[in-house]
C-alpha cells in the first residue's frame, strides 16, 4: 500500500501518481484528457462560509443521486471507490454491486490519486482553514463552529493522516464539479448514509485517469 506524502501537492505530482495534501476547506480538474458524457461543466464559483441551502438547493441532478449500480471490482465489499474523473464516489457491495454517490471533486492541479484508509469519523465538524487557504482568501474566518453553514457539512470522514477528507457542504450545487482543493464533496444527506455505512479503517481508493 502506498501512502500520501507530506509535502505541497503541485511538488508531488511531479513524484508520483499516489499523492495528497492541502485543505480543510482547501476542501472547501479538470484534466487534459477528454470528460466522460455524466461530468458537469466547469463551475466557477466561490467558497461561502455561512451559506445554509435550502432543500431545493440540495436536490441533484438523477444521475449523481445515490442508486444502486452494477459494479464490477477486485475490492472487497465495504471499500470506497472514487473516480475522480466520473465525479462518482462508490460504496461497494457484494455480487458486483455498489452504492454511487455523486461526489465534488478537486480542481485542476488539486486532484490526486492513491490509496489509503478511513482514520477519524466527525458529526459536524469544526472548520479551521489551514494557513495557505488564508493566503489565498484572507477575507475567510479562522474557525467556524459545526452547523448547516460549515463548508465541512453534517459528516466528515478523514483520510488517513492528510488534511484530506471526504464530506458534506453547504454548496449542493458544486455536486458533480471540480471546485474543490482536494477532497470530496456530498450532499448532507448523502455523506450521513455514507457515514453510517462505513468504519474507521475503511479502505479508501481514489483513482484518476493518467493525463495523455
Amino acid at each position: 500500500m502506498l501512502s500520501v506524502p507530506k509535502k505541497p501537492l503541485h511538488r508531488l505530482l511531479k513524484t508520483t501518481a499516489w499523492t495528497g495534501v492541502f485543505a480543510a476547506l482547501l476542501c472547501a480538474s479538470a484534466i487534459a484528457a477528454p470528460q466522460p458524457t455524466n461530468a458537469r461543466a466547469p463551475l466557477a464559483i466561490a467558497d461561502q462560509p455561512g451559506l445554509v441551502p435550502t432543500a431545493q438547493d440540495s436536490l441533484l441532478p438523477p444521475e449523481f443521486r445515490p442508486q444502486p449500480v452494477f459494479y464490477r471490482t477486485n475490492e472487497k465489499p465495504g471499500t470506497i471507490i472514487i473516480n475522480t474523473d466520473e465525479r462518482f464516489l462508490y460504496y461497494v457491495m457484494p455480487d458486483n454491486r455498489a452504492i454511487r454517490y455523486g461526489v465534488g471533486v478537486g480542481r485542476d492541479g488539486f486532484q490526486w490519486a492513491g490509496l489509503l484508509k478511513i482514520s477519524r469519523k466527525q458529526e459536524w465538524p469544526d472548520w479551521r482553514p489551514p494557513p495557505e487557504m488564508i493566503q489565498r482568501q484572507p477575507y475567510l474566518p479562522r474557525f467556524m463552529a459545526g452547523g448547516e453553514g460549515n463548508p465541512l457539512g453534517a459528516r466528515a470522514l478523514y483520510l488517513g493522516d492528510t488534511v484530506y477528507r471526504i464530506h458534506g457542504t453547504n454548496q449542493p450545487q458544486t455536486i458533480g464539479h471540480a471546485v474543490s482543493s482536494g477532497c470530496f464533496r456530498m450532499v448532507n444527506a448523502d455523506v450521513m448514509d455514507l457515514f453510517e455505512r462505513v468504519p474507521v479503517g475503511t479502505k479508501v481508493v481514489v483513482q484518476q485517469r493518467a493525463k495523455l
